[in-house]
């Protein structure tokens, strides 16, 4: 056994929320969470469905008495369990509208969670939500993903440590074109519930991976939000929510920053990436290419930057993010895994009664959640308002 949570000397015990039969996400969460066999999965409610829920707990080497049908049932369930083998955090991998109930429910009862992003289906659930994590003592991870990715630490290193100069602007954008067509129509799973305002909330695109492309800006430059203006479009005739998307951001330093998020684009698959531009230089970094960043200084020949944790140029905390030598790609998969690691140092933490940091964290955590989910109310209410400039500081955002 793999002996990596501190003095703890035990893998951590995970229930999974949702991962059903058809489900993307839940698989993802499932093989993140146990990649470094830091913690096994054990329990589960995997689908609203009972029938369903059962059925599908042997794909993940869930034992039937602990595959649950329901978070209340879970959770009962596990607390009546000894405490030396009951389930320490749940992941919660459901569609959105679901996330705060069981999240909730999840921390009042004393489980660590990582949930999906967005964290809730509108801003007031996740003030709430932040309310009820602030009087817990549980640790609250989100999973934005994209955030694990060794070679995005190592951006957000040389930008504290000023290698670009004062950051002026920023462009983050992720393109896809999976809902060129109406496929929520041809009752396609994933296009259905994301398309669904009673599901996805009151944004689509920009719900769905507009916030990424923000969350990623805002935990590379550190800098803080001022004001937002929107303009959002559904383009696809009779869908329900915006299939495209784009909001400037004036940034509290005087920088400004840009947010572009399309469904509609054809050929675009998961294109996410994004342009920092300093005074002393400039860097890009695409998702679909993870392993690989251009930094740009005038004068100076364009360095590649790739991922190399034995590489003298690489910040510690890019290091530590790398799993395999330079070379061998490192992908979605480890930078998921990424976030899970680092929420795992405080569930251990805590585990051993021990103090642990809730607001800087190197893991998106609740606040970060709630900034996120600020920020699509704001966008969705400027955009109403034909672009009209809205206040963006969410008031509990890290710095």
């Amino acid at each position: 056994m793999d002996t990596t949570n501190g003095s703890l000397n035990r893998k951590l015990r995970m229930a999974l929320i949702g991962g059903g039969q058809g489900s993307f996400i839940g698989r993802v969460h499932a093989t993140a969470g146990v990649l470094d066999n830091r913690a096994e999965l054990v329990a589960g409610a995997l689908s609203s469905n009972p029938e369903k829920a059962k059925a599908s707990a042997p794909a993940y080497d869930i034992k039937p008495e602990r595959a649950y049908t329901s978070i209340d049932d879970l959770i009962k369930s596990e607390q009546a369990r000894p405490e030396n083998d009951r389930v320490d955090f749940v992941s919660v991998a459901t569609p959105n509208h679901t996330h705060f109930e069981i999240a909730k429910k999840a921390v009042e009862a004393g489980f660590n969670v990582i949930c999906d992003k967005p964290m809730t289906f509108d801003f007031k659930q996740a003030e709430e939500l932040v309310a009820t994590v602030e009087k817990s003592d549980v640790v609250f991870a989100v999973s934005h993903n994209y955030t694990g990715y060794p070679l995005v630490r190592q951006a957000r290193e040389m930008v504290k440590a000023g290698e670009l100069g004062e950051v002026q602007a920023i462009r983050s954008n992720y393109i896809q074109g999976w809902l060129r067509t109406r496929l929520e129509t041809s009752d396609q799973k994933q296009a259905a519930w994301r398309t669904d305002p009673s599901k996805s909330g009151a944004a689509g695109a920009f719900g769905d991976i507009a916030t990424h492309a923000y969350n990623l800006a805002r935990f590379i430059s550190g800098i803080l939000p001022a004001e937002v203006s929107c303009h959002l479009r559904t383009f696809e005739e009779g869908r329900a929510l915006d299939d495209y998307g784009h909001a400037v951001i004036k940034l509290q330093n005087g920088g400004l920053l840009t947010v572009t998020a399309s469904q509609i684009s054809h050929g675009r698959e998961n294109d996410l990436f994004i342009e920092i531009d300093g005074t002393k230089g400039s860097l890009i970094w695409r998702q679909e290419n993870p392993n690989e960043m251009i930094f740009r200084r005038n004068g100076h020949p364009h360095a590649i930057y790739t991922r190399d944790g034995n590489a003298s140029y690489m910040h510690e905390m890019a290091k530590a993010s790398c799993r395999l030598p330079a070379g061998h790609p490192e992908a979605f998969f480890e930078a998921f895994a990424n976030v899970y690691r680092s929420a795992y140092d405080s569930m251990a933490l805590r585990a051993e009664g021990k103090k642990f940091e809730k607001v800087n964290t190197i893991f998106p955590n609740v606040f970060d959640g709630a900034e996120g989910m600020y920020f699509i109310q704001q966008c969705v209410n400027s955009s109403k308002e034909n672009g009209a400039w809205l206040p963006l500081k969410y008031s509990k955002a890290r710095t």
